[in-house]
């Protein structure tokens, strides 16, 4: 637990609790075990709606700064970056929670209880809600996670809002099956990919809340799980904080993964083991599992004294208010944190390919520009899903147009559907090529705006796509794009290809022919404008990429495995199309030498790293130096990201700087969940990608290699539970 003000009041707070309930009927404590608790005048208990949302800004109550999609978030590999949103986040909740309390507003969405972030594992490219995550390495998650969490609750007297960790635990889809599917994963998997980013959040940012998943896992439905929440979560991890369900996730015990006959057993398996709020109303028959001795009254009052001490910590029961009362509502939306998003969705741009250093353009030298696609003028690709409403969108479109002003004439055709035939209902199919063709014949250079939106990839029963429950059945870009982008080089004009999307795309004909790619993920509201500016050199991309972009879906194993055998950076056997960790600037900076104090590791010891990073460019720019490790192994990952930093960089500028790598950083999962330091060699890599061969030929360079030796194998860590 960490030592905020807020926690080392928790027992103060406990006793409070206890007190209240002692007062509470048996009705009273079950309906506050709802996400929307009614009031308790005679308690002075006040009503309070539990699910509230902040993925990615303050989401589903009105005007919001919203940043860009968490995928994108995560592409900047940058924590004090996600603390700094997690501030503007935290501070516009708080300022929209005085606005509503001031009007008697306690609706859904207008609490300070955010279910977020989700940093479940993006294992599989498929998967529609991958685009809520921090991508596909532990690691990558579980320091954005800590960073963001512990900017949302703050460090002060009371808690400023309360974040959640979801969803808990191996969920990534399919999405079509959720509420029936069995998850099965080994302890190595799951200790070694699937849980380590619940782990730090617990264990490190001291989360208020854990949120179970819908899925069953090797048995035993998430919500319900002794395994999870009482084995791993409380008992190993000395979780503190409340568990809530994911919405409408009890029903699913049996009605889907039939582990259960009846509501009331549901109940009684979820409340006995360890789930202390629903999402959702069928909690309601808990009064009957307490009336019939399938649920003891003690394990009810533990669950909602779980509760309301998160109400106090949060300052919701103090007569004089707390400090966060003074946050008003004209901090919500303000021209500072519209400017600072556009920064932020600079920064998760990742450059894919830029041949003959086509970007970034030189404005006096274009008069006429092509902006051709989908995408380019669609506002649901700027934001993904589990949004807030901006009181501004800027669209690729409309950032080109209002950055060339009257210089240059920008030319504009939708070019296709997103994935249909044809836009017009009764046009033919591909019934604006002809248009695509003149645009490009009038204009000097194309943009091409490609690639998906949240009503293609998303939230089961959220999204449009019909045929995939929100999943995508391959990472092709849908529909006619990719004819359209055939078209588009035909013209044999210069193009640049932006993507949109909140995930890999395949876009393998795009890397043989078009000279520039960029992925701007879900950019935000600003993205726009983001988009326009770093075309033009006012900025330039810094982000990598959190997930792999794979060649096809042919080397991928079944979407329903959940082995790591075959997935991501770590484990996969075939070389990427864009390898995680990749991204290009317009800058040449590079890691030219590293050395390390020690080249013996053992149990109870770190080596600390010192990388030396050069910018060989005139101009300044900003670098994520990528630190892996390699164990020299059969079976071991290929390389594990152990390391990250952002460094800014004058031109010419050279700077020193340190990485220390504890014992944990080189262990290993068994099978039997032992984490061990195995006898024998291991590599690190210093560098400004993953060492792979596919990024070394992308970008040019290779990282520096050392090399250290484990003496003897040890055992650093086991699991008591495993005892």
């Amino acid at each position: 637990m960490s030592a905020t003000p807020y926690n080392e009041k928790r027992e103060k707070y406990r006793e409070q609790a206890k007190k209240l309930v002692e007062q509470m009927t048996l009705e009273e404590k079950v309906f506050q075990t709802l996400h929307s608790a009614p009031a308790i005048d005679r308690l002075g208990i006040k009503s309070y709606n539990w699910w509230n949302e902040a993925l990615h800004g303050v989401a589903r109550a009105g005007v919001a700064t919203v940043f860009p999609q968490a995928i994108g978030l995560a592409a900047t590999f940058d924590e004090e970056l996600l603390s700094e949103i997690g501030e503007v986040v935290s501070t516009e909740g708080r300022a929209k929670f005085n606005m509503q309390q001031k009007y008697n507003d306690t609706d859904i969405y207008k609490g300070l209880t955010f279910w977020a972030p989700n940093v479940n594992i993006f294992r599989d490219p498929r998967w529609g809600r991958g685009h809520e995550t921090f991508g596909e390495d532990p690691y990558l998650t579980s320091r954005l996670g800590v960073s963001f969490i512990k900017a949302m609750q703050g460090d002060q007297e009371f808690m400023k809002t309360a974040a959640c960790a979801k969803h808990f635990a191996v969920h990534s889809g399919p999405e079509d099956v959720r509420h029936s599917f069995n998850a099965i994963a080994t302890l190595q998997d799951m200790h070694e990919t699937y849980l380590p980013a619940f782990k730090a959040c617990v264990q490190e940012a001291d989360v208020e809340s854990v949120m179970g998943a819908y899925n069953r896992l090797n048995g035993e439905p998430c919500c319900g799980s002794k395994t999870l929440l009482q084995d791993i979560l409380r008992t190993e991890w000395k979780f503190e904080g409340h568990v809530t369900s994911d919405c409408w996730a009890i029903k699913d015990f049996h009605e889907f993964h039939h582990v259960t006959s009846s509501p009331v057993e549901s109940v009684s398996m979820a409340m006995n083991n360890g789930c202390d709020l629903n999402c959702g109303n069928i909690f309601i028959y808990l009064k009957k599992a307490v009336e019939e001795g399938m649920v003891e009254e003690s394990r009810l009052d533990e669950a909602v004294v779980n509760l309301l001490v998160t109400r106090m910590k949060l300052g919701l029961f103090e007569e004089n208010g707390t400090v966060f009362d003074q946050l008003d509502y004209d901090l919500v939306d303000s021209k500072a944190n519209t400017e600072f998003n556009k920064e932020v969705a600079k920064k998760a741009l990742v450059l894919l390919k830029n041949e003959n250093n086509l970007l970034p353009l030189d404005k006096s030298k274009i008069k006429t520009i092509g902006v051709i696609g989908p995408n380019a003028n669609n506002r649901k690709a700027l934001v993904g899903n589990y949004e807030g409403t901006a009181s501004e969108y800027v669209t690729v479109l409309e950032g080109i147009k209002d950055y060339a002003g009257d210089d240059m004439r920008v030319f504009y055709s939708e070019g296709c559907h997103l994935h249909k035939e044809q836009i017009s209902g009764l046009g033919e199919k591909n019934d604006r090529v002809s248009e695509v063709r003149a645009v490009c014949d009038k204009s000097d250079i194309i943009v091409a705006c490609m690639g998906l939106d949240a009503g293609l990839e998303g939230e089961e029963g959220d999204t449009g796509n019909e045929y995939a429950s929100g999943d995508k059945p391959n990472i092709s870009l849908p529909g006619l794009q990719e004819k359209i982008l055939k078209v588009i080089c035909e013209s044999k004009k210069p193009v640049i290809l932006i993507l949109l999307s909140g995930s890999a795309l395949a876009v393998n004909f795009a890397e043989e022919n078009i000279q520039a790619i960029m992925q701007g993920w879900y950019p935000g509201a600003q993205g726009g404008r983001a988009i326009a500016e770093v075309l033009f050199g006012e900025g330039a991309p810094e982000g990598k990429l959190p997930v792999t972009f794979y060649q096809s879906t042919k080397e991928l194993p079944e979407f329903t495995d959940y082995s790591m055998k075959g997935r991501t950076y770590r484990y996969m056997t075939k070389e990427a199309l864009y390898p995680f960790g990749y991204g290009l600037s317009y800058t040449d900076i590079a890691v030219t030498k590293a050395a390390l104090d020690k080249e013996i590791i053992g149990k109870g010891s770190e080596i600390t790293l010192t990388a030396n990073v050069k910018n060989n460019s005139n101009a300044a720019g900003s670098e994520i130096v990528q630190i892996y490790i390699r164990c020299e192994r059969e079976d071991a990952p290929n390389f594990s990201l152990k390391g990250f930093r952002k460094v800014h960089l004058e031109a010419g500028e050279e700077k020193e700087i340190t990485f220390t790598l504890a014992a944990d950083a080189f262990g290993l999962y068994d099978e039997e969940a032992y984490l061990r330091l195995y006898e024998g060699e291991y590599h690190i890599y210093a560098g400004t990608s993953q060492p792979d061969e596919r990024s070394c030929k992308l970008t040019g360079k290779r990282p520096v290699c050392k090399t250290i030796k484990c003496m003897t194998d040890e055992v650093l860590y086991h699991p008591s539970i495993y005892e």
